[in-house]
């Protein structure tokens, strides 16, 4: 299993997005720049897939860029670190132009290949993310320009750099990458390049509920083009640019939703899960060796899958439920940042800062723990930005969280809707369903407070705690 990722910088991506296709990834591309502040966007580059096979819109790309220049003031008015819109427009690219494996190859190179090539290589400590919204074939094409200059070992630092969110398969280049690239760290539900299997992917928990009905218990209302017309298309000239969904609402947008700064910090290990949706460390039938997936074993209980209460108060269990949990903390954020581009600060919202233990950072904090002891933690430093807005304060374990670690450690929180809580460490294993199931070592249970504002919409900040659990000797 990969490494976790323990950078705490703004995370680099650069897309590959069959934009033009639908309005999808026009929709994902307004959401995205509305986070160029917290993400380091490296290129934009327009692509093919089995949707799109000889096209590409770098065209509709400088449009997007250009009203998001048009906003960058009045963004600079709520955050800092908004790129210049020269900047941005610079970083707009056109990768393949035709579609799939066919497309690639010598003498076959793109500016979008080159630009991944670039990103990889510069001198930087932080990952490269490659957001897959539609087909791999110019990721593909850096790989092969890679592999035929460069030493084994050099190609090796070079895959080593690179992180992959891939939205299902879209041509026949995804899959041949993982079989020719075992080492690169890839997360993907293998799949057909056409619709075929979609349906049960992880990332249609974004708001694909009535399209592809495997959504009960999500929250539809948040999704819907009436709510988006009220909260986003209404406001300004970002607003406008934001199109009516054909199918579903920004089937891309996970890609990088765990990329985003709220103290989640899911891009650090993809079983820790976030707004992007959680996966496991499994290899998948057809394929060649593990990748970050959909899946587990149903027998012990660890799986990809989240059980999440839903607005009609029952429990259910699905992928999509490990992306559409966070429903309302990702569409109110959206909202606020849409409000961002019109409104001067004093009438627009900002997230909390959630303090624990003194610790103001939005970092990972990892703490030794032992069975039968408490662990206080403590929010009290915690605040909003904006004057007179009352904190609420929410403590829970993330059951599923960290599976990939094998034991998954149980606790009791007392407190848990107060600003300082107390964690009792009950087990280092979830008991067994079965009396037979043993639990053998050390655990590990991650605690997320969740803070929310009670500004217009609200929002809600977080921070992990993950829990290092030994038995009591």
């Amino acid at each position: 299993m990969p490494a976790t990722d323990s950078f705490v910088a703004k995370p680099r991506v650069v897309v590959l997005s069959d934009i033009g296709n639908e309005p999808d990834d026009q929709m994902s591309l307004i959401r995205l720049l509305l986070y160029s502040n917290d993400i380091d966007v490296e290129a934009l580059a327009a692509t093919t897939s089995i949707w799109q096979k000889n096209a590409t819109h770098a065209e509709t790309m400088h449009t997007l860029v250009a009203g998001y220049g048009a906003a960058r003031a009045n963004l600079l008015l709520h955050a800092e670190g908004w790129p210049t819109e020269a900047d941005l427009q610079a970083r707009v690219l056109t990768g393949q132009t035709g579609y799939g494996l066919a497309a690639t190859g010598a003498g076959k190179d793109s500016d979008g290949a080159r630009a991944i090539v670039r990103a990889a290589d510069r001198d930087d400590p932080r990952p490269l993310w490659i957001a897959l919204w539609g087909g791999a074939n110019t990721l593909a094409q850096a790989l092969i320009e890679v592999r035929a200059s460069r030493t084994s070992a050099e190609l090796d630092r070079f895959v080593a750099k690179i992180r992959v969110y891939s939205i299902s398969d879209q041509d026949d280049a995804g899959p041949w990458i993982r079989r020719e690239f075992p080492k690169l760290m890839y997360i993907a539900q293998p799949s057909l390049p056409n619709r075929q299997g979609y349906a049960g992917a992880t990332w249609t928990g974004i708001s694909a509920d009535a399209y592809y009905r495997n959504g009960d218990g999500a929250d539809t209302a948040l999704v819907t083009n009436d709510w988006l017309q009220t909260n986003i298309r209404n406001k300004g000239g970002m607003g406008r640019l934001y199109p009516r969904y054909m199918f579903i609402m920004e089937g891309d947008t996970p890609s990088f939703l765990n990329l985003i700064g709220n103290g989640l910090n899911s891009y650090q290990r993809p079983d820790w899960g976030g707004w992007g949706g959680r996966y496991l460390w499994l290899q998948p039938y057809g394929e060649t060796h593990a990748l970050w997936t959909q899946g587990g074993d149903s027998f012990t209980r660890i799986t990809s899958q989240d059980t999440v209460r839903g607005t009609d108060n029952r429990m259910h269990t699905s992928d999509q439920a490990t992306i559409w949990r966070w429903r309302e903390a990702y569409q109110h954020d959206f909202a606020a940042r849409m409000d961002w581009t019109v409104k001067d600060r004093t009438h627009a919202n900002h997230a909390p800062l959630a303090v624990v233990n003194g610790d103001t950072t939005r970092r990972t904090l990892e703490l030794d723990a032992v069975t039968g002891r408490n662990l206080v933690l403590d929010a009290s430093g915690s605040h909003d930005p904006d004057s007179g807005q009352h904190l609420t304060y929410r403590w829970f374990q993330y059951g599923e969280a960290g599976a990939a670690d094998g034991n998954v450690a149980t606790t009791t929180i007392t407190n848990a809707d107060a600003m300082r809580t107390t964690v009792h460490v009950d087990a280092a294993c979830t008991p067994a369903w079965l009396p037979l199931l043993p639990c053998n070592g050390t655990g590990t249970a991650h605690v997320i407070l969740a803070i929310t504002d009670d500004g217009s919409p609200s929002l809600t900040s977080y921070r992990r705690i993950v829990l290092h659990v030994r038995e009591v000797q």
